[in-house]
């Protein structure tokens, strides 16, 4: 995906369609209520029970109100390059933030353009030549949403130690010390595994064998969620992690994972799902072989959301993939402009999640997806 002058271009599910800049507010509302996109302006984890009040998780995790903040831009044309993971409808909704912020500028005479680019399979050495190609380019900030650590840090402090603005965003920042300027995004990963881990142990009354379906090896905010769950379940004598998987981001391959779960695991009580793909997987599986296996999991897709209303998942970390690509742009002006964290931004701007459970998922399908119950 990558926006052009006062256009953009949307990648959905492969396709892309042009989108003139006249359309754009009218399209990003839209788009919202059919693909996704979750905002808001508060940074903390919400955790919701089971029997609060119907609307308020779906609410406090669903703000599309966003404006520009009183910076005043030096420039008028702005060039980003920004990679992340894969394509995948999780990046599409952070991608609506995006826009958002693109319209708002391009309203006050601003214009931002900006490469939106990732593989459709996870990697992290296509990220690394991704971003070391980008440093040969006229971009004025480059962001990546890490891939993996412990190979991408070492490519951004190289990239930095050249006089290149870099940036990390989405749902994985660089390992600690990295020398990018700062980080948008998911700043809690670990307390949201920690969190599901919780909800899950409560339901199963702290007892029974659990699996993890990780997703990417290397990926910070899959590891981190991971070992959160880990060290949750670890704190209850009588649960137990019997297997741990990785998915690679793929719904089969999720399903794949969980159908030798069941098979080598009779008496599997549990599953946490550490990604937005794998919950789907999880669930198909589970329901396929009419089990009753508790899941828990990440965000927003809507097949996950139909499966936590019909009670084969039992909860999801909704994250807030609106304001992540809002604030990026945001953030990535002041970056340009030469402005370093302090009092203009965070150096690590915080995005929340919100955990909801079966009575929210009507209204998140609503609110998301125009789906009515």
């Amino acid at each position: 995906m990558h926006g052009r002058g006062g256009g953009k271009n949307l990648l959905r599910n492969g396709v892309a369609v042009r989108v003139l800049a006249g359309l754009m507010a009218a399209v990003v509302l839209l788009v919202v209520f059919q693909r996704g996109g979750v905002s808001s302006a508060i940074a903390d984890t919400n955790s919701t029970p089971q029997d609060a009040p119907a609307e308020k998780a779906a609410n406090s995790a669903v703000d599309f109100e966003h404006e520009l903040d009183g910076y005043a831009p030096k420039k008028n044309h702005y060039n980003f390059y920004l990679t992340y993971k894969i394509v995948h409808p999780w990046w599409d909704a952070v991608a609506l933030g995006m826009e958002d912020a693109q319209r708002q500028y391009l309203e006050k005479g601003i214009t931002v353009t900006y490469e939106y680019l990732a593989p459709t399979e996870p990697s992290a050495e296509d990220q690394r030549q991704r971003l070391l190609q980008a440093a040969k380019g006229p971009y004025d900030v480059i962001g990546v949403d890490v891939a993996d650590e412990a190979v991408i840090t070492p490519v951004i402090d190289e990239l930095v130690a050249e006089g290149k603005k870099v940036m990390t965003f989405s749902s994985s920042d660089a390992a600690k010390g990295c020398k990018r300027i700062a980080y948008v995004g998911n700043t809690h990963n670990y307390e949201d595994g920690a969190l599901l881990a919780e909800a899950l142990c409560k339901k199963l009354g702290y007892k029974g064998k659990v699996a993890i379906l990780v997703g990417t090896e290397g990926a910070p905010c899959h590891e981190d969620r991971a070992r959160g769950v880990q060290d949750t379940i670890a704190k209850y004598e009588n649960m137990e992690v019997v297997d741990v998987a990785y998915d690679h981001d793929s719904v089969n391959h999720a399903r794949e994972l969980t159908d030798e779960f069941l098979n080598k695991y009779k008496d599997l009580a549990g599953i946490v799902c550490c990604n937005m793909s794998n919950p789907v997987g999880a669930a198909r599986a589970v329901a396929s072989a009419h089990r009753n296996v508790a899941i828990v999991g990440m965000d927003h897709d809507r097949e996950a959301l139909r499966y936590l209303r019909d009670g084969v998942i039992y909860c999801l970390g909704v994250q807030d993939c609106y304001s992540i690509g809002f604030d990026t742009i945001q953030t990535a002006v002041k970056i340009a402009d030469g402005e370093r964290p302090g009092k203009l931004y965070p150096e690590a701007a915080d995005e929340k999640t919100t955990i909801i459970y079966q009575d929210d998922a009507s209204d998140m399908l609503g609110m998301l997806y125009g789906e009515l119950r």
